[in-house]
């Protein structure tokens, strides 16, 4: 059992980010850091990239844990080495992602081919400690042993799909945020029933982050996540699931993501996942396709005589996410909970 003081880094992850978010709010406006908010009529400008603080609040809760590791319990060597490249890889995909958001997502922000270049540079750090086990179950031919392969190429593939893909299901007042916790406390309940406890802690530093943040971001939003965030937290997803070699269920949960993705497809990825909306702020489609989960979300409200609102949306997202959430652990269940 993990005693209470475990949750001193949870609660410094929470309070950072609660009272540094206001101060950033204020100076991201200051600096012209605002973007409009495209589901409202209003087009009301909006402070962006709060996924900085987010960041430095889960770092900070990460480095608290680490602290009571080495001085607490005296584990010197107990998981540092996978936690601080963790943080390593984190740290650099929320960079990439800040620095996204200052060349403007209007404006296309960094090329597609450039993201992923510095998206396996970012992994890297995982890479040199050969995270994870490479061994890997393949159809028809049971468990098999890929050797180097596994940090050479598994490690980045998973990183690069994790990061780019979160950042796609996005766009709405407190859906990433929303989503975040939602995929990361299903992996934190995964961790601890595997064996990963501490894959736990780290995972509920983040959560306590993003649901501090999302105070200031639910409806009507105060502060934009930016790329700072989805970068660092679809990042982290895969980080976790690759320490803790449950990549399987992982992917599981991340299905509404390969859905978003295939839809995004469709508009060659340049189709934009937000609503219209009317002087009411009740959302229609923007296009004559179903290019996004958001999209459908809209749709399906419509054809139920449910005005599609943003939180109605955002709402029904999560539920969606949850769907896949529960299914997992009814498909893997007999495997976590034993």
């Amino acid at each position: 059992m993990m005693e209470k003081i475990i949750f001193i880094p949870v609660l410094a992850s929470f309070f950072v980010t609660l009272f540094l978010m206001p101060y950033w709010i204020r100076k991201a406006r200051q600096m012209g850091l605002i973007w409009s908010d495209m589901n409202k009529f209003s087009k009301d400008k909006v402070s962006g990239s709060g996924g900085v603080v987010v960041v430095l609040g889960f770092i900070i809760g990460a480095l608290v844990f680490i602290a009571y590791l080495v001085f607490y319990l005296d584990q010197k060597n107990s998981n540092l080495v996978a936690i601080l490249a963790m943080l390593n890889v984190v740290l650099m995909l929320a960079c990439i992602g800040f620095i996204d958001d200052l060349f403007g997502w209007r404006k296309g922000g960094l090329s597609r081919r450039l993201r992923i270049i510095i998206v396996f540079i970012a992994a890297i750090p995982l890479m040199a400690i050969n995270a994870g086990r490479s061994i890997v179950g393949v159809p028809f031919l049971g468990s098999v042993d890929i050797g180097f392969l596994y940090p050479l190429i598994i490690i980045p593939i998973g990183i690069i799909g994790a990061t780019t893909t979160f950042n796609f299901l996005a766009g709405f007042n407190g859906l990433e945020a929303g989503q975040g916790i939602i995929l990361l406390s299903s992996l934190a309940i995964v961790s601890y029933y595997t064996g990963n406890s501490w894959i736990s802690v780290i995972a509920l530093c983040m959560i306590a982050s993003l649901l501090a943040f999302l105070l200031y971001n639910f409806y009507p939003a105060k502060i934009f996540p930016g790329d700072s965030l989805t970068y660092a937290v679809g990042g982290l997803v895969a980080i976790l699931s690759i320490f803790g070699n449950f990549e399987r269920i992982a992917v599981f949960f991340f299905i509404p993501y390969i859905i978003e993705t295939i839809l995004k497809s469709r508009g060659k990825l340049i189709k934009e996942s937000f609503g219209k909306p009317n002087k009411e702020n009740v959302l229609d489609l923007k296009h004559d396709k179903i290019y996004s989960i958001n999209h459908l979300a809209i749709w399906i409200l419509k054809r139920a005589g449910i005005k599609p609102t943003e939180i109605k949306i955002v709402l029904f997202v999560w539920m969606f996410q949850l769907i896949f959430i529960v299914a997992g652990f009814l498909v893997f269940g007999g495997g976590i909970f034993r």
